[in-house]
């Protein structure tokens, strides 16, 4: 079977296993030259797909951010897929309750959410990516895995449209309230992550390439790269990758945040059927 044939029989396999919320072998295991870029390749048909059933694209998530998980992963770099406005939720009160029934082994991830009025130019660095920035957020990302266990390689995930599930994002503050040192304390923030009133972990804005603006430029330098993919627009959010340790999460349960050393609220969320 030629590689063309191949990538075409994955697409078809795993947007099969996202729509009816099954889990499937790592292609990486199956296909010995399967690689990131036949992965984005296979993300880029899928992602089409959805564009052709109504979803649109309202921004990117960037996964594998923090040394930590990529080291618990295995995973040697950060990757990126869409996120929907059928997978992004504004949290507007603690009332409101999620479903994760349709999701796949999913986990938490606390993030720092990033919304651009400009589009920044593909070298940019930090100070003149926040710029382009109207607003922040912080928020949780749920992920999941669509290859039991969450054992798989780089490229598994990246096919796997990045792992995203849904974007939960707290109030957004416009980035000219949060002062003129908001770069210096996106590094330097800390956060703590609980689940029903039991503190879980603790992160902090450098366990994102150091700061979660630089994983913007990285996604920029990686989007620079690649042809078949639309440069960050003004308009798109980012969601720049967890904070802490990704945790398995499940309904019934309520999972809150507290940030400490730059302006922005927590947030509270319940999971529920």
């Amino acid at each position: 079977m030629g590689q063309s044939a191949i990538l075409a029989t994955i697409v078809q396999e795993l947007k099969a296993a996202q729509d009816t919320y099954s889990q499937i072998e790592p292609f990486s295991s199956r296909f010995e030259n399967f690689g990131i870029e036949d992965a984005y390749l296979v993300a880029d048909s899928i992602h089409k797909m959805r564009m052709e059933k109504g979803e649109s694209p309202i921004g990117r998530k960037i996964g594998f951010t923090n040394p930590e998980v990529c080291s618990y992963y295995g995973v040697s770099n950060p990757m990126w897929g869409y996120v929907y406005d059928s997978t992004v939720y504004y949290h507007k009160s603690t009332s409101t309750i999620y479903n994760l029934s349709n999701f796949t082994e999913p986990k938490i991830e606390p993030e720092i959410i990033l919304h651009f009025h400009s589009a920044p130019h593909e070298r940019a660095d930090p100070a003149s990516i926040i710029e382009c920035i109207d607003w922040i957020a912080h928020g949780f990302e749920i992920v999941q895995s669509h290859f039991p266990n969450w054992e798989f390689q780089a490229a598994d995930t990246v096919a796997d449209c990045g792992l995203h599930a849904m974007l939960i994002i707290g109030e957004p503050v416009a980035t000219n309230l949060l002062g003129p040192k908001v770069l210096s304390h996106l590094e330097s923030f800390t956060i703590s992550l609980s689940c029903d009133s039991k503190e879980q972990a603790h992160g902090k804005g450098s366990n994102v390439l150091g700061n979660p603006v630089n994983a913007v430029a990285h996604l920029l330098d990686v989007l620079s790269k690649q042809p078949h993919s639309p440069r960050l627009q003004a308009n798109e959010l980012v969601s720049t990758g967890t904070l802490t340790a990704a945790l398995p999460v499940k309904n019934g349960q309520r999972w809150s945040t507290t940030l400490a050393g730059i302006p922005l609220p927590g947030i509270s969320v319940s999971f529920d059927s």
